[in-house]
């Protein structure tokens, strides 16, 4: 009767491969189609570019991948919903600066985006561009500052949600110019741009796509990117940084990423699959025709750049005592 429990163990033993290699080694591609899950709604450039890179990267790997909108809460919702998906290697998302690097100062979240979220590779990044309805009636970063100067309070500016990248960048700039415009969320750019367009609202850090044909159509003033570089969607805009506020640096991107549950043979296929779409000279083309700059890497790479802006973003949240509004 001793024996029993030890042969016990050791059948349990001898079973246990049976059980945990086929999550390490699955096959890939799933069997099942991929869900890209995106934390904006249709039509915006999250949106966009995933649509683009989705196609590619099914046709690559021979297995349909689905581009699943989840907008709400800034993106967190889509973002939560991966951190809680099946470690199988079949839903992706791509993530955004906001849930990844700027909320978790800002409000409890019911993830961990270090802890629930894996990297994978940097997808895109971008910069803002500072727009102000026409008849604001300035036409540089310099006049704008003066106005807000002269009427502290009386100017205000949009964002995609309060967290958002945009947001952020409005925040950063009334540090650096000393000046306090309001700060008005939008539940996503499409309302935020059409209030713009209204002259409800007087400023907006919009993306370039987005902004470009009103710009072209004399409705919006650009006044400055917020990237180090000038776009080359925008090569005539000057950089937030060259009009008088040296280092000003605050970028838009999007990142894959999936659940931390995934195995790591899974991670590093997926990237190998998706730097090779973004190095795809078609894929590439069109990205950067929407204004979106491709920056494929490695996982590590990814994970330092996280940790990077995370410690960036925490730092302008507690000075300037930012909340989910």
């Amino acid at each position: 009767m001793r024996k029993r429990p030890l042969l016990q163990a050791f059948a349990a033993l001898a079973l246990w491969p049976a059980f945990t290699l086929p999550a390490q080694a699955q096959d890939f591609p799933p069997k099942k189609p991929v869900n890209l899950v995106v934390g904006f709604a249709a039509g915006g450039a999250a949106d966009a570019a995933a649509r683009l890179i989705a196609k590619k990267l099914g046709e690559n790997i021979g297995q349909t991948v689905i581009v699943d909108n989840k907008p709400g809460a800034g993106g967190n919702i889509a973002h939560q919903f991966v951190a809680n998906a099946p470690g199988d290697g079949a839903t992706l998302l791509f993530g955004s600066v906001g849930p990844l690097a700027i909320s978790p100062h800002m409000m409890k979240l019911g993830y961990d985006p270090v802890r629930d979220l894996a990297p994978i590779t940097m997808g895109v990044n971008f910069p803002n561009v500072l727009v102000v309805h026409a008849g604001v009636g300035v036409k540089t970063l310099a006049e704008f500052v003066a106005l807000a100067k002269k009427k502290p309070g009386g100017l205000d500016f949009a964002s995609s949600g309060a967290g958002s990248a945009s947001h952020l960048a409005g925040e950063l700039f009334n540090a650096r110019a000393g000046i306090e415009t309001v700060h008005i969320p939008y539940k996503g750019g499409a309302p935020a741009l059409q209030d713009l367009l209204g002259g409800r609202i007087a400023s907006y850090y919009s993306t370039p796509a987005t902004a470009g044909p009103h710009i072209d159509s004399g409705k919006l003033i650009p006044l400055a990117t917020t990237g180090l570089s000038r776009p080359a969607f925008m090569p005539n805009v000057p950089t937030i940084a060259e009009s008088g506020y040296p280092g000003f640096n605050a970028t838009n991107w999007y990142a894959f990423v999936a659940s931390s549950k995934t195995p790591k043979p899974l991670l590093d296929r997926w990237n190998l699959e998706l730097v090779k779409v973004l190095n795809a000279p078609d894929v590439r083309e069109q990205l950067l025709k929407h204004g979106l700059s491709p920056q494929p890497g490695t996982r590590d790479e990814l994970a330092r750049y996280m940790a990077s802006e995370s410690a960036t973003w925490g730092k302008v949240v507690r000075e300037r005592k930012i909340s989910a509004e």
